[in-house]
């Protein structure tokens, strides 16, 4: 996907064999001339299973022992925002729509001088749900006093579902911000649909095409993230999903007009099996994995 892109404007990255002995893994980060902090990820993923971002030497051998699939390194991008924006474009047409766009906020707590890591977490009702899986992924630091103020983060995926929080910046959409999407969303020239995942300096910067890094954007499958942030109830949140669907058909038709065959319903099929079971596999190792 990130060939897609023009250069410089998603982080640095290494594709990983899974299979490669960690000794040459070392090589090609020193030879490609990453440094810790980075982030990695499974080269197919999915709602942020097995992202970490990795401080050492010692965390890269264990991700790397763990993975059971291929995988990313990826220069580690410390812009202050984490944005999504969904984007799409009929073929037959020069200028695309924004129908979301929404700030994310890391799964954190914030330190008062006097509780443990492990009381915080309890106090804290976004993190009830995903309580097992915290205690697992700090086990050695729970009983730690958190200072005054520290922001100690729980998950460095802001996904929703690893317990991210999505926030609408709705009112922030314009003409300008269209405009840096229709120009990255025609550089291939078969782009249509889809959600940015984006780091930057500044929504103003974004809006200028500047100081930004895409650090993924997913196509067809992409979920539209604005139906969590922006306060819907359960029939706008289906409205919305149901509007998203019937757009990618009306692109499906056209693109089958200019010669894009269909998959069979067989290959459909076999398709989507393989992405569960790939998927499920990386949810069991996420949730047992200690980094």
């Amino acid at each position: 996907m990130y060939l897609q892109l023009p250069s410089g404007t998603y982080p640095r990255s290494i594709f990983v064999s899974h299979s490669l002995p960690f000794a040459e893994v070392s090589e090609l980060i020193a030879r490609n001339n990453f440094e810790f902090p980075f982030a990695v990820k499974p080269d197919a993923g999915m709602m942020g299973f097995m992202f970490r971002k990795i401080d050492n030497a010692g965390e890269l051998q264990k991700y790397h022992a763990a993975m059971q699939v291929d995988y990313i390194i990826q220069h580690y991008i410390d812009y202050p925002l984490e944005v999504s924006v969904f984007y799409y474009r009929y073929p037959n047409q020069a200028s695309g729509h924004i129908t979301g766009f929404i700030r994310k906020e890391f799964l954190q707590v914030t330190g008062d001088g006097v509780s443990t890591l492990l009381e915080l977490m309890l106090q804290y009702p976004r993190i009830r749900f995903r309580l097992d899986e915290m205690k697992l992924k700090h086990e050695k630091k729970l009983n730690d006093i958190v200072r005054r103020g520290e922001i100690y983060c729980l998950s460095y995926a802001m996904n929703l579902s690893r317990g991210g929080k999505l926030v609408s910046l709705a009112h922030e959409k314009d003409e300008r911000l269209v405009k840096v999407f229709d120009e990255l969303s025609r550089y291939t020239k078969h782009f249509y649909y889809g959600r940015y995942d984006i780091k930057c300096l500044s929504i103003e910067d974004l809006k200028e095409g500047k100081n930004f890094s895409i650090l993924e954007y997913n196509g067809s499958g992409a979920e539209p993230h604005h139906i969590y942030g922006n306060g819907n109830t359960l029939l706008q949140a289906y409205r919305i999903v149901l509007h998203h669907w019937d757009v990618l058909y009306k692109i499906s038709k056209i693109n089958h007009k200019k010669g894009t065959r269909y998959w069979t319903f067989r290959k459909g099929l076999r398709f989507l099996k393989k992405a569960k079971q790939h998927f499920r596999m990386l949810k069991r190792l996420d949730a047992t994995f200690e980094i």
